[in-house]
C-alpha cells in the first residue's frame, strides 16, 4: 500500500496559468501506468493540440471545459465527463467565467513525450 499525502504542482502548458497537482503519475508516485490529477484553469486558458500516447477520462467538478477533436467541440459541464482516445488529436481550453476545475485521469500516465503537443 502506498499512501499520497499530498499532489505534486506540475508545470502546465497553455496561457494564462493553468495549476494541476498530480496525485498518482510519473512525478508524484513513480507510477507509469495511471496519472490523476485535479486541474483548476482560469478563464481565457488554451493549450496547443496534442495526439497522445495515451487514454484520457476527465471529470468535470466546477465551470465549463471545452474539449474540441478534429471532428467535435463540445462544452462539458459541471459533474460531466469526457473521454478522448489515444492518437485522436484534441484541445483543452475554458474561454468562460470562471474557468474550471477538473479531474483527469490518463492511461497510461501523463508524460510530455506521451502528449505530442502541436
Amino acid at each position: 500500500m502506498k499512501i499520497i499525502k499530498e499532489p505534486t504542482r506540475i508545470k502546465a502548458a497553455g496561457e494564462p496559468v493553468k495549476v494541476i497537482e498530480e496525485f498518482i503519475g510519473n512525478v508524484n508516485s513513480s507510477t507509469d501506468e495511471i496519472s490523476i490529477a485535479r486541474m483548476k484553469s482560469p478563464k481565457g486558458w488554451s493549450e496547443p493540440g496534442q495526439t497522445p500516447e495515451f487514454d484520457e477520462y476527465t471529470l468535470v467538478l466546477k465551470g465549463t471545459l471545452v474539449v474540441e477533436t478534429r471532428e467535435l467541440k463540445k462544452e462539458i459541464r459541471d459533474n460531466e465527463a469526457v473521454i478522448t482516445k489515444k492518437g485522436e488529436w484534441v484541445r483543452y481550453s475554458t474561454p468562460y467565467e470562471g474557468g474550471a476545475e477538473y479531474i483527469a485521469i490518463c492511461s497510461p500516465a501523463f508524460s510530455m513525450e506521451r502528449a505530442h503537443r502541436d
